[in-house]
């Protein structure tokens, strides 16, 4: 059975190196299984090669990654999405269009945000984030812009106190066995 997992925090929380493991543990566990990890760092040199980051932009591309998502898990994929989403109504849309959908939030205080930024090499993700912050008009989440935290999310794995493997092996125990998750594996 398909799903989407949406795997949210701030920049620098850890969410890509999370996601990228549970795809490894979940790929593991059954070979049979092929996740997606659609990483909005990526797709969003194809959406919006300049990006403003302006809110409107936000809403078209966070549009358009929910529509992805849906779309490979109508065709049997099940996906990972791996997104700031500082806007709780990004992951809204996708929780009300999205069968078997659930909501992961990443916590990590702002500092050690920051500062694993500054030392991140990601392969997508923009350098600079925390930094660009401090321009005039910039947009980054947690800094000059809201980050909205999940409401009722399904997981939520503390990244400053877990390591990248236990966060996601509480993700995988959810998606396998939680009784609040459908049985999707």
């Amino acid at each position: 059975m398909s799903w989407a997992v949406w795997i949210t925090g701030l920049p620098g929380s850890g969410k890509t190196a999370i996601a990228e493991e549970v795809r490894t543990i979940l790929e593991e566990r059954d070979k049979s299984v092929d996740v997606k990890v659609l990483e909005l760092d990526e797709i969003r040199k194809f959406i919006t090669p300049k990006p403003s980051y302006s809110e409107e932009e936000r809403d078209i591309v966070y549009a358009s990654l929910v529509y992805m998502a849906k779309l490979m898990v109508e065709s049997g994929k099940p996906v990972i999405i791996d997104a700031t989403a500082n806007r709780r109504k990004y992951r809204e849309r996708a929780r009300a269009n999205i069968k078997n959908f659930a909501e992961v939030y990443v916590t990590c205080s702002l500092d050690t945000c920051m500062e694993r930024e500054r030392g991140r090499k990601a392969k997508h993700a923009p350098p600079g984030i925390y930094e660009k912050g401090e321009e005039k008009g910039a947009t980054v989440p947690g800094v000059n812009v809201p980050y909205e935290e999940p409401v009722n999310p399904e997981v939520v794995v503390n990244s400053e106190k877990m390591s990248v493997e236990e966060c996601a092996k509480k993700i995988v125990e959810f998606i396998i066995i939680s009784p609040r998750a459908p049985k999707w594996l």
